[in-house]
């Protein structure tokens, strides 16, 4: 008989609690199936019932990690702020939700840094979907008026490396929350939205002026 959808997700559950307390008391390498097993208080033949390999583990670790920033993508994006207002939101959001993971217990934040690198297959699709969503703030932006004369991938690689020390978990552990503020994160994006748009102006400006000279 199949295992009700509800213990299976009440299973599952247990063991990405028991990941936290197994990267707590050693740290994040080589973490075995059979340790999250034991910590959950289950027999490690138990544990393949709700996690086919430890690979479909890792990626719900991954899943958990990423669902309050995907939330604030969906909604933001969903949202009927101004281009510049859904940018700031877009940004700042998910670096406070990052924050609050930091501040919570730095090193188990470190030590979920290094699973991320060590199993960076499974963090990559959300990667690529912060890049969507990012895509179709710049798409609403470039219709609203801004950013002409770029192209949506220049724009979306050129405010990823703007914005990157605060989408980049690793700088916030090596700057620290006192030097990476909110009130920054708007002044940038600010200039992003003022200079690049005039940025974009400037050479048909420079053309008009030489056909009126």
């Amino acid at each position: 008989m199949a295992r009700p959808q509800t213990d299976i997700d009440a299973g599952r559950l247990q063991l990405l609690e028991a990941v936290d307390i197994v990267v707590r008391a050693r740290g994040s390498a080589d973490i075995s199936m059979s340790e999250v097993a034991a910590a959950a208080g289950m027999s490690p033949s138990n544990i393949y019932r709700f996690f086919e390999t430890k690979e479909a583990l890792f990626d719900a670790v991954a899943e958990k990690w990423f669902a309050a920033k995907i939330a604030i993508m969906e909604e933001v994006c969903a949202s009927d702020m101004s281009p510049r207002d859904k940018m700031v939101a877009f940004f700042a959001r998910r670096f406070e939700v990052m924050v609050q993971q930091y501040d919570a217990d730095p090193a188990l934040f470190r030590s979920y840094m290094e699973i991320g690198a060590q199993n960076y297959e499974a963090i990559a699709g959300y990667v690529d979907l912060g890049d969507h969503y990012l895509s179709v703030l710049v798409a609403d932006a470039m219709e609203a008026g801004y950013f002409k004369g770029f192209t949506l991938d220049e724009m979306v690689s050129l405010i990823n490396q703007m914005l990157f020390v605060y989408i980049n978990p690793d700088m916030l552990t090596m700057i620290g929350t006192a030097k990476l503020k909110v009130e920054k994160l708007e002044r940038i994006v600010d200039t992003i939205f003022a200079g690049l748009t005039k940025a974009a102006a400037e050479p048909a400006r420079e053309a008009q002026m030489k056909i009126v000279s």
